[in-house]
């Protein structure tokens, strides 16, 4: 796939999750795609391992094996560098949202399906979420992408949840958008919660994968009153 490409969301493209102003053109011979590439690598580990604004381009290329000088021919700076590792990364953190119910489908499996999926990919990519998340606070183009990105992903769901209430699953007085707003919202925050920030039960430990997906969709479920969980 390629990753500089946008993603398609039911047909409509989603928005990239970092500018593509931020990219050069990739390298044209084998052994420049080899560097770039550890130098994106690097890149990942360093930002996970150091944070954003504790890492330095040094650092990068230490971990690349590669000259410092050689960091500039592919990266202007650390901007550059991390719209790359985010776009590489942006087809295994794609949000998977709702997706749509077909006439022979139960309501309920699809969206613990799409809620398992979701969670699954937070999981896997926890360190990137969470350094997202920070670089939101401190760069305003980043921030306004994730901004972008998080709205398509709430559309899809919004109407997912309309086409629910033209079949008589969901509750119709319930406005669509506002609701897919604040479920997906509610996701979002425990995913967050559970794999970044690493929060534990009261006993002191950590949030059972299974129970968060039987929690959250029971919730979804309960929220548009669903038949049989009113």
């Amino acid at each position: 796939m390629d990753t500089t490409a946008p993603e398609e969301i039911d047909g409509d493209e989603a928005p990239p999750m970092a500018p593509l102003s931020h990219l050069r053109e990739p390298p044209t011979t084998k052994r420049g795609a080899r560097t770039r590439a550890a130098l994106v690598k690097a890149a990942r580990k360093v930002f996970e391992r150091d944070g954003y604004l504790d890492t330095r381009l040094t650092d990068i290329t230490k971990e690349a094996q590669c000259a410092a000088g050689s960091f500039y021919t592919y990266f202007a700076n650390k901007e550059e560098v991390l719209a790359a590792v985010l776009l590489e990364a942006q087809e295994d953190m794609m949000h998977p949202g709702m997706r749509r119910v077909q006439g022979s489908d139960d309501p309920y499996a699809v969206l613990e399906a799409s809620n398992r999926a979701y969670l699954e990919a937070y999981k896997r990519n926890a360190k990137l979420m969470g350094l997202l998340e920070q670089v939101a606070q401190v760069e305003p183009e980043f921030r306004e992408f994730r901004s972008r990105r998080a709205d398509a992903f709430i559309r899809r769901n919004a109407r997912g949840i309309a086409d629910l209430q033209a079949r008589g699953v969901a509750d119709r007085e319930v406005d669509p958008m506002m609701a897919s707003r604040a479920l997906s919202g509610m996701v979002s925050v425990m995913a967050y919660n559970a794999f970044v920030l690493g929060e534990r039960q009261e006993e002191g430990t950590p949030a059972d994968f299974e129970e968060l997906v039987s929690t959250v969709t029971r919730l979804w479920a309960n929220a548009l009153r669903f038949p049989d969980h009113r």
